[in-house]
């Protein structure tokens, strides 16, 4: 990296743009723009835009030996936990390698007198049997708002979200965490005749196959029909206990699998932080498929009144594309003409047949540059990123979509070993929380948080960029917002790395001088953090 400042340095000066100490300044000064610096400069911007995703990575090296351990004990008790229960089968998923990583900071929540968490086992309307634990805190109001979070395809197992549940059970809310079926340690397979309902969810490329039916599993139900029934579950109570709905496929009933499981003592018949939660305002939370689904569920379920889709937003449509044919068609995968899968795209692709919900509640999107660190040979359109967020201000319905400068897809997975920004499962809280406090507490006080500038000028992400660049917003792409604020006015801003009148400086936002998730939740920041 020495090498290549002195080289984007002198490269400047060649160009006849002053001095090399230039060079700290370049990403705003030349990236992104369209002056003939930035043609000239593209494959040095790219080469720095790219190395941003090792930051992640080399900060957890100091965690490794504890990063070991915890995978260790991952993996011991998920054998212990098919060992005491053998009717459960995860396998196989990507999980049954051993290689699901977590992050050993998060392990300590429910150790300390403030912290709760409660593992929970429930049966899916398609008969699997799903895993999962609720978060809250001891301390707090009576009743609180509930946040479902739904994870993502591949390898997006549950543990990698544990920081957003943390965060927000830390704010005052009660969360739901779970590993859709075929994730993590829920089933893979359903029970007869849904066998393959939800099927797969690790490889959802099967559904993208043409004409192939719910029952052949691979498709979009597991983040769909799973968020519902998660839902489902969060608001069980001991008067009305969780009882799942029939499968989409055959219409079959598993029901008396999850009632002979609670007579057992397996499942959970309900909620156990129920008496805490208050069921007017829940919210949902997804990443991947699951922030698509979440993004759906949101204008589907009258239950849910606000979502976060950590990559990424998008707009209900009918018909729902299938997941090959959204990759293929959406303008952010084509620049030039060119197909190169750089982003999930606008439409809600494998949703459910039927109607398109109208887009009426409030959603935040949170995406990165790439979906893996693969660079740019041309320019792509700045607007491509945020157009489901266009769409939802074209329905006069708040939004808003971050675009995080370098960041991947799996910049919104909390583990010790894929690439990512330092900073931005931080950034990720930061807006996720602030997003619920103003929707689901009808918290005044979050509209400062949501506006602020701090994000613009953050000093962690300075002293670790390959570029200096304080400035976590993407340059390739714009991050927008449009809200209504509690005072009745609007903020609408199109490009918040440039910023916009009406927003608040860091000092004035509430929150503290220096944020990170990991302060906030009571455990140790990594190096920078």
């Amino acid at each position: 990296m020495k090498y290549l400042k002195m080289a984007f340095g002198l490269l400047i000066v060649i160009l006849g743009s002053g001095s090399s100490t230039a060079y700290a300044q370049a990403p705003n000064a030349y990236c992104g723009n369209t002056s003939i610096f930035y043609v000239l400069l593209q494959p040095l911007c790219e080469t720095q835009n790219l190395a941003t995703s090792l930051e992640r990575p080399a900060a957890f090296l100091p965690l490794s030996a504890q990063a070991l351990a915890a995978l260790a004990t991952y993996n011991t008790n998920r054998l212990a936990a098919i060992a005491a229960d053998p009717e459960r089968a995860p396998n196989i998923n990507p999980c049954t390698t051993g290689l699901c990583a977590v992050d050993p900071r998060l392990l300590a929540w429910g150790t300390t007198t403030d912290t709760i968490v409660k593992p929970v086992l429930y049966t899916s309307r398609s008969g699997g049997t799903i895993s999962g634990h609720v978060w809250a805190t001891v301390s707090g109001p009576a009743k609180r708002p509930g946040v479902v979070i739904i994870n993502g395809s591949i390898v997006g197992y549950e543990q990698n979200y544990w920081h957003g549940a943390q965060d927000l059970a830390k704010a005052g809310f009660v969360v739901l965490s779970f590993d859709v079926q075929g994730e993590g340690m829920s089933d893979q397979f359903g029970e007869v005749p849904d066998q393959l309902e939800d099927a797969f969810a690790g490889t959802p490329a099967l559904g993208s196959t043409p004409g192939s039916p719910p029952a052949f599993g691979g498709n979009g139900l597991p983040f769909y029909d799973g968020g519902s029934d998660a839902l489902n579950f969060l608001l069980s109570t001991p008067s009305a206990p969780y009882v799942p709905v029939a499968s989409r496929t055959s219409g079959t009933s598993h029901a008396a699998k999850q009632l002979r499981r609670v007579t057992a003592g397996l499942n959970s018949n309900y909620n156990p932080l129920w008496a805490m939660l208050d069921e007017t305002k829940i919210g949902l939370i997804g990443h991947s498929y699951g922030a698509i689904a979440a993004s759906w569920l949101a204008q589907k379920d009258s239950r849910v009144s606000a979502a976060v889709a950590w990559d990424n937003m998008c707009t209900p449509v009918s018909p729902s594309p299938d997941e090959l044919t959204a990759f293929l068609n959406d303008p952010v995968n084509n620049v030039g003409g060119i197909f190169t899968l750089y982003g999930l795209g606008s439409p809600c692709f494998g949703a459910p047949a039927g109607p398109a919900p109208a887009i009426t509640k409030p959603v935040l999107g949170i995406t990165g540059d790439y979906i893996v660190p693969f660079p740019y040979l041309l320019t792509p359109n700045p607007a491509n990123k945020t157009l489901g967020s266009l769409a939802y201000s074209q329905a006069g319905v708040d939004n808003a979509d971050i675009v995080l400068r370098g960041g991947t897809h799996t910049d919104f997975m909390d583990t010790p070993v894929v690439p990512g920004l330092l900073r931005s499962i931080d950034l990720s809280t930061w807006y996720t929380t602030a997003w619920f406090q103003k929707y689901l507490l009808l918290d005044p006080t979050a509209d400062a948080k949501l506006i602020s500038k701090r994000w613009q000028n953050d000093s962690s992400t300075g002293k670790v960029d390959p570029s200096g660049d304080p400035n976590i917003y993407s340059w390739h792409y714009r991050s927008r917002m449009d809200i209504k604020l509690s005072n009745g006015s609007r903020f609408t801003c199109g490009d918040l790395r440039s910023g916009c009148a009406g927003q608040v400086a860091a000092s004035q936002d509430g929150g503290p001088t220096h944020y990170s998730f990991a302060t906030n939740v009571g455990i140790t920041p990594l190096p920078n953090e």
